[in-house]
């Protein structure tokens, strides 16, 4: 057994041995999982992955690309797809572009938001931000044949606040404007505003200026959530 194997076996057993089986149902029915759930909230999944890799400080780069693959690959509960997120986020020093096939992997396979978004706005903004030139892999996903990819590269800079790349946040909006492939979808609509919602905290007149400019384009509830601490 490799070092890997043996974090990611360490995982799984204090996942499932700090299961709650009551809260477990409700939980599946929350996230709308057809995945079962073991019932843990994020913190204490944070703190067991945090705790394992805390007592592993020898493990390679490539060790734990691995661990965080097989941990979601091999997941029987969705604490463990959590759990792959969490993992990736612990070692945020050795983030590189080379991850994002594996973060392409996770988006199109998690495919729900309580996935996809924390693998959004932390294991790919950090790339982002570590490799702007990675932007161009995101301009792709804002036009991919998944949806989910696209809420992706829509939440990218979601952290990014006043570093925010503006032309490109423009450009993953545009790309799923309402008439685009995926442009109806809640999740992607709803992105769209989150995405603006954030960055007008940081540059109000920016976000109302291109809300007016593409009022057409935006659906009502991009532009509400966009707008919506603006007045």
């Amino acid at each position: 057994m490799g070092r890997q194997d043996d974090l990611v076996a360490t995982i799984r057993a204090e996942l499932a041995a700090a299961a709650n089986p009551e809260r477990a149902v409700q939980q599946q029915a929350y996230v709308k999982s057809t995945m079962p759930c073991h019932g843990i909230p994020n913190p204490r999944v944070r703190m067991i992955v945090r705790t394992a890799a805390s007592r592993r400080p020898t493990l390679t780069r490539d060790e734990w690309i691995a661990a965080i693959r097989s941990l979601w690959t091999g997941a029987t509960h969705r604490e463990e797809c959590l759990a792959a997120i969490e993992l990736a986020d612990a070692r945020r020093t050795w983030t590189g572009g080379d991850l994002l096939d594996l973060y392409e992997l996770m988006a199109r396979t998690g495919a729900w938001w309580d996935l996809v978004d924390p693998l959004a706005s932390h294991l790919v903004g950090d790339v982002l931000r570590a490799e702007p030139e990675q932007a161009s892999r995101i301009r792709a996903w804002a036009n991919a044949d998944d949806p989910w990819l696209r809420r992706v590269a829509i939440l990218s800079q979601l952290r990014f606040g006043a570093a925010t790349d503006t032309a490109l946040l423009a450009e993953v909006i545009e790309a799923n404007f309402f008439e685009s492939q995926f442009g109806t979808n809640f999740f992607v609509r709803k992105a769209i505003g989150w995405a603006l919602r954030e960055y007008a905290r940081v540059d109000a007149a920016w976000v109302r200026r291109f809300v007016a400019e593409h009022a057409e384009q935006l659906s009502t509830l991009s532009r509400r959530e966009a707008l919506r601490h603006l007045g």
